[in-house]
Formats: structure tokens, sequence, C-alpha cells
């Protein structure tokens, strides 16, 4: 559609696809720089590209990048859209970016529009504490894995409850991620937040035993039980 729009110019597409090849990602970079018209592509080309032609940019569907199921998601969206934007006029010829949304007024929209890093990090930090996520908390995740749906429903019920009774902390789940089923294997995420005064060491002692205590009990010994720190 974008070729039947722009028949008479050059597009360049830059993309996992596009890329896949050795080398790939640099020749489609001088391609565009030597003679392209318009450059499409992921969020690879808002990283560190110069090009002096360069006059306008476009951000689709920015909402995309606000509606990710993680707290860092407006930090990222900030740092995403201001990285794309700074593409645009790096000579002397005055730049422009639009940006499509359907949230022109979400608070992260306003403060790319008005290059407000103060106002973005102030907010973020008041959420961050309000809600219990670094840096103000530590944060393990603990993924079960297992065939049988119900025996992972109990399962991840069975350590929870252990964990909630053992750890003065919020202890969060089991909770469905969005991929709920990998290679047939069923998954619940646990999330344990850990304050910062509170030693990391023994809170990772006592989850260690907890979870060995869960091995222990026969019916639960199949059950896959990762666990990860400052996952984000």
């Amino acid at each position: 559609q974008i070729l039947e729009i722009f028949k008479d110019h050059h597009v360049v597409r830059m993309d996992a696809d596009s890329t896949r090849k050795k080398n790939a990602h640099e020749k489609l970079l001088q391609e565009f720089e030597e003679s392209g018209d318009l450059l499409i592509g992921t969020q690879m080309v808002a990283k560190g590209l110069d090009f002096e032609r360069v006059t306008l940019v476009g951000i689709l569907n920015a909402d995309n990048l606000l509606n990710q199921p993680n707290f860092r998601a407006y930090e990222r969206a900030y740092q995403m859209m201001m990285q794309v934007s700074g593409r645009a006029g790096r000579s002397e010829k005055k730049g422009k970016v639009v940006i499509q949304t359907y949230n022109p007024y979400h608070n992260t929209i306003q403060q790319v529009l008005g290059n407000d890093y103060i106002g973005m990090y102030k907010e973020q930090i008041y959420e961050r504490q309000n809600f219990k996520y670094p840096p103000f908390f530590r944060l393990v995740k603990l993924t079960l894995k297992h065939r049988d749906f119900d025996k992972l429903k109990e399962g991840s019920m069975w350590i929870y409850n252990v964990l909630s009774q053992n750890l003065d902390m919020p202890v969060l789940g089991p909770e469905e991620p969005a991929i709920n089923r990998i290679r047939n294997e069923y998954i619940r995420t646990i999330m344990v937040k850990i304050p910062v005064q509170k030693h990391l060491g023994n809170t990772k002692k006592n989850i260690a035993k907890v979870l060995m205590s869960f091995e222990a009990v026969p019916q639960y010994r199949a059950i896959k039980v990762k666990v990860d720190v400052d996952v984000y």
C-alpha cells in the first residue's frame, strides 16, 4: 500500500525480516542515505541514526508503546519517541515530527511534545513509590510451568499461600501471563516485592526454603519453577 501511494519514490524497509542477512542493516542504511526518500521500519530505525536529508519523522500507533504490561512502559515510550523525534532536522534544516495516537492528551505524549523530561521523571517516580516498584522495591518473579492446567493452578496457589505466610512483604499472584501456554505447558507467575531496606539475601533464602518444601510435595514435583531477580 505504501508503494502504491509513493510509487514515484524510493522506499526502504528496515525490520527483522529485511535485516536478516549478514550486513543487511548497513546496506539498507547506505541505500537510504544515498538514494532513499522514505524509510519505514520498526524501533530499530530510532537509535543513533543521523541522516542529513531527513526533515519529517512519523511515529505510527504510539499508543502501542504506551499500552504495555510493564511498569516501565511510559518511561520507555517517552525515551523511544524522543529518540525517533531526534532523527528529524539533524542538520541546519528544520525538522517536523508527527505522532499518531488516539489519546493526544496522554501525559507521556504531552511530555514528549514539551520535551519535559523532569515532568516525566517526577510522575513516574511517584507512581513507582505508590505502587511498590523499583527503585523503592526489588522484584523477584517466580515462573511456574506444567502440562496439567489444574495441577499448575493448585501448585501455584500452594507457593503463593506459603510465601504470603512467611514473607513480611507484598506477594502478588498467581497470575496468568498474556502468553499463558508455551510448548503445551501452562504458565503461572508470582511476584514478590522486596522493600529496599529489607535484606535481599535473607529474603532469597526464605524463598529458597519455600521452594524446597514445594519440591518435597509428591504431586508438585513435576512443576517447573524458575526464579528471576530484578526482572525489568
